[in-house]
């Protein structure tokens, strides 16, 4: 016996419509190159999205046809997720960090009709477009006044685009199965490859993260989503906002730059963001320059890299909860979160500073195991450690257009890559990349451990760990530190002396090198390939 209730398809399309009717007032504010605070309505937001659908629909593009967009955070991005996505096309949200040639490919292996881009990538897409035959016109998100004057063949004007198009547009029925967004991953090694998500795996990773224990998302927040929108749909809050009814604020390409998320912040009363630890960092250090406060902002979500316990500790100080999150392109992309705040005050404070940094429990719908070398199940007991697999319904069965690889070899689950331990509360804790953790002696130490000891040291602004090769031990850690901007008198033995203590001796690292930058990957991440290129030669002394 089946239940009796109505059989209604998961699709993005009623997030918009239910924003629209149930919060059309709620607003959304963005910092564009051609408005330094544009300000308007989700009602406005969609009824120009039904434009653009109007507009997509005279290009005559066959269902499941793939939109590029190279382009900041901001309402007219948002206006095209939603216009794409929900007239049966699909919005390919792609990331200009990526290398050219890695931009090239993922364009041309998606097959992008046409790619809306912000005026700031046109540099990049004059040099990109001789390489993609197959866009048939690039349209620059701004308007008449501001398009630039030259740029490659078939340059659109959006805001052109809109004025002659029809309000008046009835979304298709999609079915929830229909693909809305496709995003390819940022790996250092071999092609991008891509993640194609549905509407039924969107919307239901919306819902998730709208749990008190994930983000808590309510039509009281006011959200600033700094997480690029181009980097796995900015963590969904997209989708989550508007189907929470949330006013959000958008950062446009001033993401990175403290003093202007602390004036968005406190000018638009923020309460809750996301983003990358460079992204903190920047923010806090506007915020001791200018001995300044963020008194709206109750939370932020940490995520994309390691969360130095300096970050959250300074974000006490301002009465700010810091949640650590954790996921992958290929989940949505959130498989965690720490909410372990609410539990402070059973622990010590040593205790505390341990627990607050793991990734946390996985959110409902996520599913976790960890592995040995021979694929058998590891206890949660905090000690085991091994490969983390996941499963669930926002989770990528297999890549687009590839077939089944390592990382689908077993039925039904996706291997992460990473290594973890689980402990007997479920918080999770992500203790190394499987092609990053550090062998010495045939034991293992974590890089990540590590770096978060090195990065908790007040005169260290970041810092790496990598294996190198050691005559007796087969691979030692070497420490790669950048020193805060007044603590040149940072030495090796004194960094080295801040282990002590605090892990066992034998993985205290065995050298220091000390660098003016260290290098990230395209989402922000610490690049290790390139660590180890550039410390190739290095070896240690027996």
């Amino acid at each position: 016996m089946q239940g009796l209730m109505m059989d209604m398809p998961l699709t993005i399309t009623m997030i918009m419509r239910h924003a629209e009717q149930v919060f059309g007032q709620r607003e959304i504010v963005s910092v564009t190159r051609d408005n330094p605070r544009h300000r308007y309505t989700y009602r406005e937001a969609f009824a120009r999205a039904r434009r653009l659908a109007n507009v997509l629909a005279g290009w005559q593009l066959a269902k499941g046809e793939r939109i590029g967009t190279l382009a900041w955070n901001d309402y007219r991005h948002l206006e095209t997720y939603y216009a794409s996505a929900c007239s049966g096309l699909v919005c390919h949200t792609i990331n200009p960090r990526l290398f050219p040639e890695q931009l090239v490919y993922i364009i041309n292996h998606a097959e992008d009709r046409y790619i809306f881009l912000d005026p700031d990538f046109l540099p990049l897409v004059e040099k990109l477009a001789p390489e993609c035959p197959g866009v048939k016109g690039w349209v620059v998100l701004t308007d008449a006044a501001h398009m630039p004057e030259s740029g490659p063949e078939n340059l659109l004007c959006y805001e052109n685009l809109l004025a002659d198009a029809s309000e008046q547009y009835d979304w298709p029925q999609l079915d929830e199965q229909d693909a809305c967004a496709l995003c390819y991953t940022s790996g250092t090694t071999g092609n991008p490859k891509g993640v194609l998500y549905s509407h039924r795996s969107t919307m239901l990773h919306a819902y998730a993260t709208m749990m008190p224990d994930a983000m808590g998302l309510s039509s009281r927040d006011v959200v600033l989503p700094i997480v690029p929108m181009f980097h796995v749909n900015a963590w969904g809050n997209p989708y989550s906002c508007p189907m929470a009814g949330a006013k959000i604020v958008f950062p446009g390409n001033r993401m990175g730059d403290g003093e202007t998320l602390c004036a968005l912040i406190n000018e638009e009363q923020v309460t809750k963001s996301a983003g990358v630890p460079t992204v903190w960092l920047a923010l806090q250090a506007w915020l001791r320059k200018s001995s300044g406060s963020v008194p709206s902002l109750g939370q932020i979500i940490v995520g994309g890299a390691a969360c130095p316990l300096s970050i959250a500790e300074e974000f006490d100080r301002h009465g700010v909860e810091t949640r650590v999150g954790w996921g992958m392109t290929e989940m949505s992309p959130l498989g965690s979160v720490n909410a372990s705040f609410a539990e402070r005050d059973s622990y010590s404070d040593a205790e505390f500073a341990r627990l607050r940094l793991k990734a946390g429990r996985p959110i409902f719908g996520v599913e976790m195991k960890i592995v040995d070398d021979h694929g058998e199940s590891l206890p949660w007991d905090g000690e085991a450690y091994g490969s983390l697999k996941v499963r669930g319904p926002w989770i990528a069965s297999q890549y687009f257009r590839q077939e089944p690889g390592d990382a689908h070899a077993e039925p039904g689950w996706f291997e992460t890559g990473d290594v973890a331990t689980i402990d007997t509360d479920g918080y999770m804790a992500i203790t190394d990349r499987t092609k990053d953790v550090i062998k010495s002696g045939g034991e293992w130490i974590s890089s990540i451990e590590l770096e978060n000891l090195a990065t908790s040291h007040p005169k260290v602004a970041e810092a790496a760990v990598i294996g190198r090769e050691h005559p007796k031990w087969s691979e030692r850690p070497l420490l790669i530190v950048v020193r805060e901007a007044d603590a040149p008198e940072l030495d090796a033995d004194t960094m080295l002396a801040w282990f002590r203590g605090k892990v066992a001796d034998w993985w205290i690292p065995d050298a220091v090198e000390f660098v003016e930058e260290i290098p990230h990957g395209a989402t922000g991440k610490i690049n290790k390939l390139a660590l180890r290129e550039q410390f190739a030669d290095y070896s240690f002394a027996g």
